[in-house]
């Protein structure tokens, strides 16, 4: 049985979501939208951290924010590729909730995982549109598929204030205890040397930009348009 929902917001492996776009998600679901995070893998690699380490943290982060739920594939860790079996097990989750609205990773980043999940989604969701693709499951057409930055500092398409959703969306990172601080039988990476602070300062960045306190950016696969008073206040 399908559900209907706000936004799916995909991301390669827990913890992506949250850097891109906690604030947004926050806010969102404060406002009453349904929200849904889908990982496209466990992480099995990473570093620090196990399996089950991971889900159980990417569900406290997930009920920080006030998401309605929460799903992870079992794409191969380091095996985001496009093809066949990938696209259709992404075309599954979309059809079954039947987003608004897509969200993936924006696909000039330095890991290649999610640049790989970016081209995957954009595919994802075209062929989710195709009637005879994968004919046993309803057709459902995404009208809007939104990018969200990780790693990085680009120039967006667009940004959403978060000036009252910043703590919630740092606290959702402090969830992942097992990446982002290092243990005595963790290892250094990237992650555990400042990566929340400097997220922060990059959304504090990108807000200055616009004269707000805090602010994510994003990126438009189609045109925008705008609807609300030209001017604004």
């Amino acid at each position: 049985m399908s559900e209907t929902i706000d936004i799916l917001a995909f991301g390669a492996h827990a913890d992506d979501v949250e850097i891109g776009m906690g604030g947004t998600i926050a806010k969102l679901a404060s406002e009453g939208k349904k929200v849904v995070i889908c990982d496209l893998t466990e992480a099995e690699l990473s570093s620090n951290g196990t399996v089950s380490l991971r889900k159980q943290e990417a569900l406290d982060a997930a009920k920080k924010l006030g998401v309605v739920k929460r799903e992870t594939l079992q794409i191969p860790d380091r095996g985001v590729f496009l093809n066949q079996d990938n696209i259709q097990a992404a075309v599954e989750v979309i059809r079954k909730y039947k987003p608004l609205a897509v969200f993936a990773p924006y696909e000039h980043d330095r890991h290649p995982d999610h640049g790989n999940a970016s081209r995957l989604i954009r595919e994802a969701c075209f062929s989710a549109g195709i009637k005879n693709f994968l004919p046993k499951l309803e057709k459902h057409k995404v009208n809007k598929v939104y990018y969200y930055m990780i790693n990085g500092f680009h120039n967006p398409d667009f940004l959403v204030d978060i000036e009252g959703y910043i703590d919630r969306k740092i606290d959702s990172l402090l969830s992942y205890k097992s990446q982002f601080v290092q243990g005595e039988s963790g290892v250094k990476t990237p992650l555990t040397d400042g990566y929340i602070e400097s997220v922060k300062a990059r959304e504090k960045m990108m807000g200055k930009e616009a004269g707000l306190q805090y602010a994510e950016g994003f990126f438009s696969q189609g045109t925008l348009v705008l609807k609300d008073d030209l001017i604004g206040e």
